[in-house]
């Protein structure tokens, strides 16, 4: 069971080690290439660090202003348009918001270990193993993530690829968060539960 990169480490360890695994959960991610509007804002991201001249090729000695241009980013990614609004319903507490996230996350994140973390996954492609997988999978997105968006039907389509897999999209509500929607287990644990009684059918 993995969240976002973990969800890609899923899918990765699914193929490597069909005969270890009893049951897979990837939640929050696709299983092919990081490309289109995923890998273009991953791009915006690192480059706000790199183009910074402060970033000097990483030999900073301290955080380079291009991290906030950064962190906008993941605000922007991270969140859900329902859950925003609720923590910002006027313009002030918008602004504040903001203001809030960018000090917070400044503090807690470093430039070169943020642009280690967007770049590690530019080479992740499990799409030409899926049929390797022989343990059952439980798929989860949910619809706000912008990530992950799906309209693009990806999910959908390689799922049908895995001889034991299910894919549940997990529709926009009021208990969404977004991409975050991987770290709130009351929205998945039917999911879950439903994984591990199909486990345990099948290893008995």
């Amino acid at each position: 069971m993995g969240t976002s990169m973990g969800c890609m480490h899923s899918w990765m360890w699914a193929e490597q080690y069909p005969d270890v695994m009893d049951a897979v959960m990837p939640l929050a991610c696709l299983p092919v290439p990081i490309a289109g509007r995923n890998r273009i804002f991953r791009d915006m991201l690192m480059n706000s660090i790199r183009n910074d001249p402060a970033w000097n090729n990483g030999d900073y000695k301290e955080q380079p202003l291009g991290l906030t241009g950064a962190i906008y980013m993941l605000i922007i990614a991270g969140s859900a348009p329902i859950q925003l609004q609720k923590a910002a319903p006027t313009a002030q507490l918008a602004d504040e918001y903001l203001a809030r996230q960018v000090e917070q996350r400044r503090k807690a994140t470093d430039a070169n270990d943020l642009l280690y973390a967007a770049a590690s996954s530019r080479d992740y492609d499990p799409s030409k193993d899926l049929e390797k997988i022989e343990a059952p999978v439980m798929f989860v997105n949910s619809g706000d993530d912008f990530i992950n968006p799906p309209e693009l039907g990806i999910a959908e389509r390689e799922i049908k690829r895995v001889k034991r897999g299910k894919f549940v999209l997990i529709p926009v509500s009021e208990q969404t968060h977004g991409h975050g929607t991987h770290t709130w287990a009351n929205v998945w644990k039917q999911q879950l539960a439903e994984l591990l009684e199909q486990s345990e059918r099948s290893t008995h």
